[in-house]
């Protein structure tokens, strides 16, 4: 699944040491979302990320608008 994460970590300017000493996740888990190889990360991972980047999931992955599911 495609994700901002290289962005936001671009915004922050923060690279994967910085984002594993924030979050306490594994470096390997960090790059792998990074270079997008990870195509299903956890909930956890994700809610880490983005409490570290202050955005919503929809912001991580780039999520825009609202859908229409009636």
């Amino acid at each position: 699944m495609e994700n901002n994460l290289s962005i936001l970590m671009g915004e922050k300017k923060a690279n994967i040491a910085d984002v594993h000493k924030g979050t306490g996740l594994p470096r390997t888990t960090i790059s792998s979302l990074y270079h997008e190889e990870n195509p299903n990360p956890s909930t956890k991972v994700v809610m880490k990320l983005c409490k570290y980047f202050e955005v919503t999931p929809n912001d991580f992955f780039g999520i825009k608008g609202e859908r229409n599911y009636g």
